[in-house]
């Protein structure tokens, strides 16, 4: 007699998953450090001490290469499919209504909700509680660089890559109804864009107040009513908040970019196609001589660009390393696949944040 399948409750799903990943995962990282540390002990060019282990490791357990790319764990291992959100509805971005924040969550889901954040960790928290589906955030700028605390919150947010996003960055310099450029005396915005305004400003000489986002700065100067305050923010904010462009693309570089990335709370790595494919991943080395190098070795020798490669310390220690990586490639090619075996050969832990189609604009480029 055929029985209905028992429904599985919400939540449980994922629920499940995050705990066998994180066993697995443990399992998988304490096994390659027995492997490494015997690799250690033994000449650089001969590995037949630990190659019959570490061939137990790597042959034995495809689930710990899938490991990196959580959604597919629950599928390899029960074939039930992942939750994902088939429909954006709320959007979270750091930054007020007007920002580039906001500009880059339109452009990518202009049918859905925003919430706006105070903060990066904010916006993040808020996918991950569930308030929002994705969340939009800035990671680098052409002119400025890195945006700063993004890629330390990334790690323990638990969050993962699904997209990004390049937006060309425009300011204008505008003011309240009336003003002129004579009248101003002070201008506004948030550091960076005052950073990547600076010719304008010079010639100006304008005193400078750094706020917390560029649109924010906008609405303080409509608040203030005052014509001796103006603000540095994107065209968006003029029409929003009531005010009038005193000076419009005043950029320094007019091919100001900059760089977000879409995180959800799920992850739902791309397909493997033979299109242009990013893969971002953070691992951590072991604080032995060399062990950066040997790590890194098997993207050189597999012929995978590394786009990216960032390092910062974990907490108020100075032994360990964290490192984001970002390269060019899908983790299921077999050269990504070999550099990523080296890699985790000789790192402590390794863990991919996300599997992406490759924006456009890298084409471009």
């Amino acid at each position: 007699m055929l029985h209905d399948a028992p429904s599985v409750p919400p939540g449980l799903v994922p629920s499940v998953e995050a705990r066998l990943v994180a066993h697995v995962e443990q399992a998988g990282n304490a096994v390659r450090q027995v492997v490494a540390a015997a690799n250690e002990r033994a000449p650089t060019s001969d590995r037949s001490a630990v190659g019959p282990l570490m061939r137990i490791v790597e042959a034995s357990s495809p689930i710990l290469r899938q490991c990196g790319s959580r959604g597919s764990f629950c599928r390899a291992t029960t074939g039930l499919p992942t939750e994902r959100a088939n429909t954006v509805t709320t959007v979270a971005y750091q930054g007020e209504p007007g920002s580039n924040s906001a500009t880059a969550a339109r452009a990518l889901y202009p049918d859905a909700g925003e919430l706006p954040c105070t903060g990066f960790e904010q916006a993040l928290d808020a996918v991950a509680l569930g308030s929002a589906d994705v969340a939009v955030i800035p990671v680098d700028n052409s002119a400025a660089g890195r945006v700063a605390d993004v890629h330390h919150l990334l790690p323990e947010s638990g969050l993962f890559i699904v997209a990004e996003y390049f937006l060309a960055i425009r300011f204008d310099l505008m003011g309240v109804p009336g003003a002129t450029l004579d009248q101003v005396e002070c201008v506004r915005s948030h550091v960076h864009a005052l950073g990547q305004c600076r010719k304008v400003l010079r010639e100006g000489g304008w005193r400078t107040l750094v706020s917390d986002d560029t649109a924010g700065a906008a609405r303080e100067v409509a608040e203030f009513g005052d014509p001796r305050h103006a603000a540095l923010a994107p065209p968006a904010a003029a029409t929003l908040y009531g005010l009038e462009v005193l000076r419009p693309e005043v950029e320094d570089d007019p091919d100001n970019t900059t760089r977000f990335v879409v995180l959800s709370r799920d992850a739902a790595p791309a397909p493997q196609r033979g299109e242009p494919t990013m893969t971002s991943l953070f691992f951590s080395v072991r604080n032995i001589p060399s062990a950066l190098y040997k790590a890194l070795g098997g993207f050189a020798t597999s012929g995978v660009n590394l786009t990216k490669i960032e390092s910062y310390q974990i907490g108020a220690g100075l032994n360990a390393s964290r490192f984001y990586v970002e390269i060019e490639g899908h983790p299921d090619e077999s050269g990504v696949a070999l550099a990523l075996h080296e890699l985790r050969f000789f790192s402590s832990e390794v863990r991919i944040l996300g599997v992406y189609a490759a924006h456009p604009h890298r084409l471009r480029n």
